[in-house]
C-alpha cells in the first residue's frame, strides 16, 4: 500500500512537471498559426466584409476594437513568423479603410475607434508611405492640442488607445504623444472616481460603476479578468516603444509587476484565471480572453528580466499548456471566449464549443500570448 501511494505522489508531480513546462517551439507556432488560419481564412477569408454582432443581429465595420485587436495579434505572429499571408492579409484591411479610424473619423475620442492605429503604424514600420499614417496624426495631434486627459473612462481604453501614442512618439520623435498618453493613463489611475487602480490590491475596477461600494456576490470587490488584461497589454505594448532611459518607465514597470504578483495569487488551479478574479462563484469557469492577456504581460516580463523566471514561468507555462490543449479546437476555433461586455456576467455561456459575439479580438488575444510564449 505504501509502494502504490509512493508511486501514485510519483505520478502527480510528474504530471505537475510536466504542466509547468513550455511544450517545444514548433508545438507552440503550430497552434498559434491554426487559431490564426481558422479566423484568417476560414471565417474572414475577406478581411474588408462588415463583421456580423450576432447577439444584435447587427453588422460593423471590420475596422472597430474587436478586429483592431486581432491585427495586433497578427502582427505580432508576423513578427516571429513572417508569412506574405498575414502581410497581405492586413495590407488590403488597412488599405480598404484608407488608413482611417472608425466612421473615417479623425477627430473622435474614443479609444475603441482608434485603436486600428496600432497596426497601421506597424504596417508603415515594414513598408512607409506617407499616407499610412496621415489620419493617425492628424487624429493623435487633436488629442495633443486640446486640453481634455478624462476620455479613457474604462479601462480597456487603455489597451486601445495608449500604444497608438506611444508607437507615435516612437516613430517620429515627438515627445508631446507620449506626454499626453501619461497624462490620460494618470487620470484613470487616480483620479476617475478616486482612481480605478487599487494599488494594494494590485488590479484595477473596470470603470467607475465598479469601484466600491459595488461588490461581486462573494462581497469582494469586482476585478473583471479581461479588463486587467487590457491594462497588462497596455504597459507591455507601452513599454515596448519606451527607450530604456525614459522617465515613465519605472511607474509602468512597477505597475506590471504589482498586477502580475496579484494575478499570480488568484489563478486557477487549472491554469486559467476566472472572469472574476475574486469571485470564482460568479460565472466561473475557464476563461481564455483574461488569460492569454496574462499570458502575454507575464511571458514579456520574464523575457525582459522584470519578472523572476523561475517564479513565473510555471506559472505562464501551466496556462498556456491548458489553454492550447483545452480550448483550441482541432480546427482552429477557440473556445472559452467571454463574449464583449465589462463584467463577468456578460458574454455567457463561456464554454468550450460557445460562440461569442464576436470571435476576432479572443483570437487576436491568443496569438500575443502565443508569440510571447515563442520568444520565451
Amino acid at each position: 500500500m505504501k509502494k502504490l501511494l509512493l508511486s501514485l505522489v510519483a505520478l502527480a508531480f510528474a504530471a505537475t512537471l510536466t504542466a509547468q513546462e513550455l511544450p517545444p517551439r514548433e508545438e507552440i507556432l503550430e497552434v498559434t498559426c491554426r487559431v490564426n488560419d481558422y479566423l484568417m481564412t476560414k471565417k474572414y477569408p475577406d478581411p474588408t466584409a462588415v463583421m456580423p454582432y450576432y447577439s444584435r443581429k447587427k453588422v460593423y465595420e471590420s475596422n472597430i476594437w474587436t478586429r483592431a485587436v486581432y491585427y495586433e495579434g497578427l502582427m505580432a505572429l508576423h513578427a516571429i513568423h513572417p508569412d506574405n499571408r498575414y502581410y497581405d492579409y492586413a495590407m488590403r484591411w488597412a488599405e480598404f479603410h484608407k488608413w482611417g479610424m472608425r466612421r473615417d473619423d479623425t477627430t473622435t475620442r474614443n479609444a475603441d475607434n482608434y485603436c486600428c492605429s496600432q497596426t497601421y503604424i506597424d504596417l508603415y514600420r515594414l513598408t512607409p508611405r506617407p499616407e499610412m499614417l496621415t489620419k493617425t496624426i492628424a487624429l493623435c495631434n487633436m488629442l495633443v492640442n486640446t486640453p481634455q486627459v478624462e476620455d479613457w473612462t474604462w479601462i480597456d481604453a487603455i489597451q486601445m488607445g495608449m500604444p497608438v501614442l506611444a508607437k507615435l512618439a516612437a516613430e517620429t520623435g515627438d515627445e508631446r504623444y507620449i506626454e499626453k498618453g501619461h497624462q490620460m493613463y494618470l487620470w484613470a489611475r487616480n483620479t476617475l472616481a478616486g482612481g480605478l487602480y487599487n494599488q494594494k490590491e494590485g488590479l484595477w475596477w473596470r470603470d467607475a460603476s465598479f469601484v466600491p461600494p459595488y461588490k461581486e456576490p462573494n462581497g469582494e470587490d469586482c476585478y473583471w479578468s479581461r479588463g486587467n488584461g487590457w491594462v497588462v497589454a497596455a504597459l507591455v505594448r507601452v513599454l515596448d516603444e519606451l527607450p530604456a532611459s525614459h522617465p515613465y518607465r519605472a511607474l509602468y514597470i512597477e505597475d506590471l509587476k504589482t498586477m502580475c504578483k496579484a494575478l499570480k495569487a488568484c489563478q486557477r488551479p487549472d491554469g486559467y484565471w476566472n472572469v472574476s478574479l475574486h469571485d470564482a462563484t460568479n460565472y466561473g469557469g475557464k476563461e481564455v480572453t483574461g488569460t492569454s492577456l496574462f499570458i502575454y504581460g507575464m511571458a514579456w516580463g520574464i523575457r525582459q528580466g522584470i519578472l523572476d523566471r523561475d517564479e513565473y514561468l510555471p506559472i505562464v507555462a501551466k496556462a498556456w499548456n491548458a489553454m492550447a490543449t483545452e480550448a483550441v479546437h482541432e480546427d482552429g476555433f477557440l473556445g472559452y471566449v467571454q463574449g464583449t461586455g465589462k463584467e463577468p456576467k456578460d458574454g455567457q455561456p463561456v464554454t468550450y464549443d460557445s460562440k461569442p459575439d464576436f470571435e476576432d479580438y479572443g483570437t487576436g488575444c491568443f496569438l500575443l500570448a502565443g508569440t510571447e510564449i515563442y520568444k520565451l
